[in-house]
């Protein structure tokens, strides 16, 4: 009978434990984390249930992610582009310019970017669409936050991001990003979203298309120059001598 009874409390028990929700966020001490829901609170966001949603997690590698970044690495122009395979992309870009001639041709129009420069972006930026990050943006963000890093940056871009993701009506779970936060096949960081994106949808490559042409024509605008504006796209000038060596590799 004892037996018995300690083998229906046992069971009782795994029951018990294999059916109770794990809260991601069970950090309450965390000062900076508590700083963060000061900040975003005076912003008028709520965002303590999204700090228990049990998708939520911080990510341990993300400094060192930026750390090791490509670009922070010593490179010369010919090993950075084997870290972005240039070699495969430059093979892709054609097939991607023919398949989006229409869209290209109106971004070129519209925004007087070389259709082969926003080709060429898009490429880099996610292997003309086939690569958007495995990471989530407001994860991603808060753990910069929680570690130290680029606090300033970060809440900014929550803010950004929870701006987006309430004006278009997304569970920003859903999302999917780089470890940087970047989001859609263009790689927008939430203030490049809400101020350069065009149309609804960021995962459709049409709209992408445009939003690259947009974001490059109001920097070569204020620069006067294409270099400049793709390097306001990312701050490294290997990354600016990629994107225009692929674009050369379309119109030869």
């Amino acid at each position: 009978m004892i037996f018995r009874r300690l083998k229906a409390s046992l069971v009782y028990l795994l029951l018990l434990i294999l059916t109770t929700p794990a809260l991601a966020y069970e950090d309450p001490d965390n000062e900076n984390l508590s700083s963060l829901i000061s900040y975003l609170e005076q912003k008028g966001f709520e965002v303590q249930s999204l700090l228990d949603d049990p998708r939520f997690e911080l990510y341990e590698d993300i400094v060192e992610r930026f750390t090791k970044s490509a670009e922070r690495k010593s490179h010369s122009l010919d090993s950075y582009k084997r870290v972005l395979n240039f070699e495969d992309k430059a093979r892709k870009i054609d097939a991607f310019m023919r398949e989006h001639a229409s869209q290209l041709k109106q971004a070129e129009q519209e925004y007087g970017i070389s259709s082969s420069i926003i080709a060429a972006i898009i490429g880099i930026e996610s292997d003309f669409g086939k690569n958007v990050g495995s990471y989530n943006p407001f994860n991603a963000y808060v753990s910069m936050y929680a570690n130290g890093y680029r606090q300033d940056f970060a809440k900014a871009q929550i803010s950004e991001l929870l701006k987006f993701t309430k004006r278009k009506n997304i569970d920003v779970f859903d999302l999917k990003s780089s470890y940087a936060g970047a989001m859609a096949f263009a790689q927008f960081i939430p203030y490049s979203l809400n101020k350069w994106f065009v149309g609804d949808d960021i995962f459709d490559m049409n709209n992408n298309i445009m939003s690259v042409g947009n974001y490059l024509a109001y920097f070569k605008e204020r620069t006067g120059d294409i270099e400049t504006a793709v390097l306001r796209y990312n701050p490294s000038r290997l990354y600016t001598k990629a994107v225009m060596d692929l674009a050369k590799q379309a119109q030869s």
